[in-house]
């Protein structure tokens, strides 16, 4: 049997070790950052395909689905590290933040999928500074992990200021556009609450708005 290793830690900080190809469906239920340490990683969304080579960094935005494809290459496993960012913790840091500073031309992007530039020292320095958890198997502890997660907020608003709306996009200008949403995900075998927790909605405002956009 081939080798296959999750190190799950709080279902924030995850990394996984495989030796051999996998494939997978990929609901990202929180927004994701992931990093790639070696072999290959394929994500096909939309009909787009993207690969990620070691030292890669992709932004996966909240409520999309994807197809990824984890490889073993040239002979190496493939590992990455994967950081999630619940919506709990993303209103906490929100609510840290200076709201003058906060670029008020900010725009929610549509992409589901971006790559961050690569060489970036504090994106290597963030992820290479979690690796000795995962290689001894010690959890390291939720002071630690909560800095992580901060760190990781700020290699994203660090890299475009329209990742603000994208990640806070839980305040009200913000929500994600319903018809928009259902007009890319018709496709998918969706239940009405599924739907309505993908454009950041209750049930109950869901079936509001909608009513609102269906007249």
């Amino acid at each position: 049997m081939e080798k296959l290793d999750v190190f799950d830690c709080s279902n924030v900080l995850i990394a996984s070790y495989f030796t051999d190809d996998r494939e997978c469906t990929h609901e990202n239920k929180e927004h994701t950052l992931i990093y790639l340490y070696s072999g290959e990683l394929e994500i096909e969304e939309r009909g787009k395909k993207t690969v990620l080579h070691p030292g890669d960094c992709a932004f996966m935005r909240r409520d999309n689905r994807m197809w990824l494809h984890k490889c073993v290459a040239e002979g190496n496993p493939y590992r990455s590290i994967t950081l999630k960012f619940s919506r709990a913790f993303l209103r906490e840091f929100y609510q840290t933040l200076n709201r003058q500073e906060i670029p008020a031309d900010s725009k929610r992007e549509k992409v589901s999928l971006r790559v961050l530039p690569n060489n970036r020292p504090d994106i290597r320095s963030l992820f290479e500074s979690v690796v000795p958890y995962f290689d001894t198997g010690e959890k390291p502890s939720e002071d630690i992990l909560k800095l992580k997660m901060i760190e990781g907020v700020y290699v994203l608003l660090n890299t475009d200021r329209n990742l603000y709306a994208s990640l806070f996009d839980f305040v009200e200008p913000w929500k994600i556009d319903i018809l928009d949403y259902l007009n890319e995900n018709y496709m998918c075998d969706l239940s009405m609450e599924e739907i309505a927790s993908y454009t950041g909605r209750s049930l109950a405002t869901f079936k509001r708005d909608f009513a609102k956009v269906s007249d």
